[in-house]
């Protein structure tokens, strides 16, 4: 079979499975359970001759060999037992439940997975299949799996720029299925001739991962998995919030987009302390300001975790730039002791949370030379949407070459890049860095046509009334 026919037979039983009332999150995490108990049992074959590590009497062979309500029950033994053993197995089988209620489609399911020999594939044809299966899930609005999902093309864009490297430690704290710890791993192995040392780092040692949700976790390790990334006692996945504590471990790269939202049922305390008015405090002496802002709590985790010249990007929602506060405390903290070099002003309609605005901070670990930041708008007369007009590598083109990764000290203005001293941000009123200078076209572009416009509406209000429906079933 070719690539694109496994692809294809993949979907269409994840689109007969949810008829029978599937989500795409719980065919992803049968598929999951499966294909790491038929993957287990290809490589105790020849020519690996693994010794297994899926216990005789719950692998594949003995799945294989029952049926119908036998088959169901044995399923939910294999899930309950694989769930409590460490490592790997016991991140992907951790809290592992069986979604699929008739039999009969399990059985169908486990066929069409027995056919095909997983681990003879190559890396690339399994993450692409479980790539477009995560971006279906992600698509899929009444499951909120989007909150997960960075676009690729950001993610690609942000690597290209950031130029991660063997021997790097490389980190997102906010991992969710793996999005940028993939493409980190997937440029290294395009751009270095790697030794046998490098490819055993790479694989075990470079990755480091914290996802606080239990299946988003279960997907991303799978996910690393079959892109080649960490193994049966190597597991670069923690399952815990980021935020309640600093885990002591320096990297050398940090990528995350921490999920967004301002507000968190959590406070996190400085050095200075807080009163308890009843709320879940965690202590973090290593933070600059006190606040339940989950995306100032990041930032400040982030520069916690980056080693002495570390570098990091962090995608953060505008409120970041301008409000006051602690927002503004943090600025400052930032414009004073790091090296906040570039800000990317991010446009619309390019994440699963509509209308949201966002920028992709660049800063490196250490004090500015040039004493300025660069910021690329990236926003304005520019118009996507999720599905009539998304966002393609390609937009990004100039803003890769303008960034200048290897050369920043001589970056050249232009219409989108203008840099902006330290010492004039310092003065601004309350470190304002939302800051914007493209003329706005008077005229409408094509791209912001009144047909193009109410085709956006509709995509919108057809994504809201999904949500709607949702809040409906679940009552």
């Amino acid at each position: 079979m070719t690539q694109s026919d496994i692809v294809q037979k993949v979907w269409n039983y994840c689109n007969v499975l949810r008829d029978d009332g599937v989500s795409y999150g719980d065919y992803l995490e049968q598929l999951t359970y499966l294909l790491f108990l038929k993957m287990a049992y290809e490589y105790s074959k020849p020519p690996y001759n693994r010794e297994s590590i899926i216990p005789k009497g719950l692998d594949w062979e003995s799945l294989k060999s029952k049926e119908g309500s036998e088959l169901e029950a044995h399923y939910i033994k294999i899930l309950q037992e694989l769930g409590k053993k460490s490592g790997l197995l016991g991140l992907i089988f951790r809290k592992a439940q069986n979604k699929i209620q008739d039999p009969a489609k399990l059985k169908r399911l486990i066929l069409l997975i027995d056919k095909e020999n997983w681990v003879g594939m190559d890396i690339d044809v399994k993450g692409e299949i479980y790539e477009g299966l995560l971006q279906k899930y992600a698509e899929d609005t009444k499951s909120g799996a989007g909150q997960y999902f960075t676009p690729r093309p950001l993610i690609k864009a942000i690597i290209e720029v950031m130029k991660p490297a063997p021997n790097m430690t490389i980190c997102d704290p906010a991992c969710g299925t793996g999005g940028f710890l993939i493409a980190a791993y997937e440029y290294i192995t395009k751009h270095y001739p790697l030794d046998k040392e490098q490819k055993e780092f790479l694989k075990n040692k470079a990755f480091k991962g914290w996802e606080i949700v239990d299946n988003t976790a279960r997907l991303c390790a799978m996910n690393l998995y079959l892109h080649g990334i960490g193994g049966e006692n190597s597991v670069p996945v923690i399952v815990q919030d980021a935020l309640s504590s600093d885990p002591g471990e320096r990297f050398d790269m940090v990528l995350t987009n921490p999920p967004f939202g301002k507000k968190s049922s959590i406070t996190i305390t400085n050095e200075e302390g807080k009163e308890d008015k009843g709320e879940l405090i965690y202590k973090r002496d290593d933070f600059w300001v006190t606040t339940s802002n989950k995306q100032l709590n990041f930032i400040q985790h982030v520069k916690t975790i980056l080693k002495q010249g570390g570098k990091a990007a962090i995608i953060v929602p505008d409120n970041v730039l301008f409000e006051r506060g602690s927002a503004e405390i943090l600025r400052r903290k930032m414009l004073e002791k790091f090296d906040l070099h570039t800000i990317l002003r991010l446009p619309t309609g390019i994440f699963y949370a509509s209308g949201v605005k966002t920028n992709v901070l660049f800063f490196d670990k250490k004090r500015s030379v040039t004493r300025k930041l660069w910021i690329y708008d990236l926003r304005t007369n520019l118009r996507f949407t999720l599905k009539k007009k998304p966002i393609t590598f390609s937009v990004f083109n100039d803003f890769i070459s303008s960034f200048k990764a290897d050369d920043i000290v001589n970056r050249v203005e232009s219409e989108r890049f203008r840099s902006f001293a330290y010492d004039d941000l310092l003065k601004r009123e309350h470190v304002n860095l939302d800051i914007t200078w493209v003329n706005k076209d008077k005229k409408l572009s094509q791209s912001e046509s009144p047909q193009v416009l109410v085709n956006e509406i509709v995509e919108e209000l057809e994504r809201v009334l999904e949500i709607f429906k949702k809040l409906k079933n679940a009552k």
